[in-house]
This record gives structure tokens, C-alpha cells and sequence, in this order.
């Protein structure tokens, strides 16, 4: 494997460098932890998607433990994978091009545990309280919003494959 996109001129660099740094930002102001924020963000920057850890931290200027415990983080998420190199005993991660989309369907199960604890909510309080009347209809939200979830990923699947083919006939 190449070098984290080491044909990239020195411009070109530093560029990507500060976009990686701007969506890491993004995302840890959205919650996410700062170093797998950097290390997504490194990853779906390079063209093949995989980097070692090395590269990793070559590329994010970190040390390699901080890119350990990133990675780490990340593929217990099943937000990066983990492969060996064929032939060697270096580990390569790398993201998916459906990273995001994994992502928000997998916030099905966080949805459905809201939903189920919320309904607990309403029975413990009552349902004919103000508490239960707002526990219920922010159940109800979750519920509308796991079903409208699954609808906007078909038709963003059906999307893709309208850009994919409108690329592959250009």
C-alpha cells in the first residue's frame, strides 16, 4: 500500500489537512470524540479509503497510541474495519463508501431503545398525566421517525444509483 496519498503536492496537502481537521471539528461538535472524528475524517479523504495506523499518524501528525485507541473505538462501531495486510503483520483500516448511511440505520436500535423506555415512561406516571401525555408523544416521535428513516434510506439508495449510473455514462 501507498503512502497516506503521498502524490498529493504539498498544497494539495496541507488542503486536506484542513478539511480533515474542519469535519473532525464538525463532528466533535456533534458528540463525537475528537481523534475518531480525525481518523474518519482521514479515511474517507485518502482515495483508497485504508490507511495504517502508521500512515494514520503520519498523516494526522498524532502518535500511534492516540490512533490505536481511535481505531479501536471506530471498529467497535462498525464505523472502520480492520484487515490485514496480505503478507504482513500490519493492520490496514479502512471506511466504506455507505459509512454514513450504515451510520444513521444503525440509529434504528437507539431509536427503538428510546421509543421502548419512553412507553415505560408513560406507564409508570400514568397516561393520562402531563408527563405521561409528553413521554407518549415523544415515544410516538421516535416510532414516526424509525419509520420515515427506513423510506428516506430506500430512496437515498435509489439516488446513489442514479448518480452511480449517471457517472458511469459520462
Amino acid at each position: 500500500m501507498a503512502g497516506p496519498n503521498t502524490a498529493w503536492p504539498e498544497e494539495q496537502r496541507e488542503e486536506v489537512l484542513r478539511f480533515i481537521e474542519r469535519f473532525a471539528s464538525q463532528m466533535a461538535d456533534a458528540g463525537w470524540q475528537r481523534m475518531p472524528a480525525r481518523v474518519v475524517a482521514a479515511l474517507m479523504a485518502t482515495d483508497s479509503g485504508a490507511l495504517t495506523a502508521a500512515e494514520l499518524a503520519e498523516m494526522l501528525r498524532v502518535s500511534p497510541a492516540a490512533v490505536s485507541g481511535a481505531v479501536r473505538h471506530l471498529t467497535r462501531l462498525h464505523m472502520a474495519v480492520r484487515e490485514r495486510e496480505p503478507g504482513s503483520r500490519r493492520d490496514v483500516f479502512y471506511v466504506r463508501d455507505d459509512l454514513w448511511q450504515d451510520v444513521i440505520a444503525g440509529r434504528d436500535r437507539l431509536l427503538d431503545n428510546f421509543e421502548e423506555s419512553l412507553t415505560m415512561g408513560v406507564a409508570a406516571v400514568g397516561h393520562d398525566t402531563p408527563a405521561g401525555r409528553r413521554l407518549a408523544e415523544s415515544a410516538e416521535f421516535f416510532s414516526f421517525l424509525q419509520k420515515e428513516m427506513v423510506e428516506v434510506l430506500d430512496r437515498w439508495r435509489e439516488h446513489r444509483e442514479a448518480l452511480r449510473e449517471g457517472h458511469s455514462g459520462s
